[in-house]
């Protein structure tokens, strides 16, 4: 269970928000909504650690991630809006070099598969500078094909894929509620997933 709890963010002198409280449970899946510039992002980068926290709580198992940051890490998948992936690795090194990280062993049919499935059949072997900005979302987001992480955190996970590749992270998204993963995403395009789903509305 992930739980958020009357978290806060300022900007300089200028307050995003306030009071935000919210439960992810296993199979549920929440869109963080609101304007620009109110705070979505700011949001997700608190909630997945990235910002040290001005105000609240933020648990994981009900236990407060600052205390066991790793377990919590453990169990996280992060995609932002910089994609990090080394210009100069294949689509499939970039993959199995980010499980090695992690700690795991990925193979190669793994690898293919997941790149294929979010179209990227064909590029697996292509440096990715020589790719296209959609194509190197789409390296990006099989690292979620492959994850083993309980909680994905996602801004704007459709940005700058076609149709197809929509359907396909859709697929992929759909398939990690059934095995009772939590996502908690933004999105400025309609989203309509699997599971259990609400949506939070962001305001200062």
């Amino acid at each position: 269970m992930f739980s958020v709890t009357n978290l806060s963010c300022s900007r300089g002198d200028k307050r995003l928000f306030s009071g935000v409280s919210f439960t992810l449970q296993p199979g549920q899946w929440l869109h963080l909504e609101g304007d620009n510039g109110v705070g979505k992002t700011s949001l997700l980068r608190l909630a997945c650690g990235l910002s040290a926290l001005e105000l609240g709580e933020i648990t994981w198992n009900q236990q407060s991630v600052l205390q066991n940051p790793d377990a919590f890490r453990a169990n996280l998948a992060y995609l932002g809006h910089q994609l990090a992936l080394k210009e100069d690795l294949t689509p499939l090194e970039n993959l199995r070099a980010d499980a090695a990280v992690a700690g795991r062993i990925l193979s190669v049919p793994d690898a293919m598969k997941a790149l294929a499935q979010l179209g990227l059949r064909g590029r697996e072997h292509l440096p990715v500078r020589v790719l296209s900005q959609g194509q190197k979302r789409r390296t990006a987001l099989a690292r979620l094909q492959v994850s083993t992480a309980k909680l994905w955190i996602l801004d704007e996970p459709f940005v700058a894929l076609d149709t197809a590749a929509q359907s396909a992270l859709s697929e992929v998204i759909n398939a990690h509620l059934t095995n009772q993963g939590m996502v908690l995403l933004t999105s400025h395009q309609a989203v309509s997933l699997g599971g259990q789903g609400f949506s939070y509305r962001l305001s200062a």
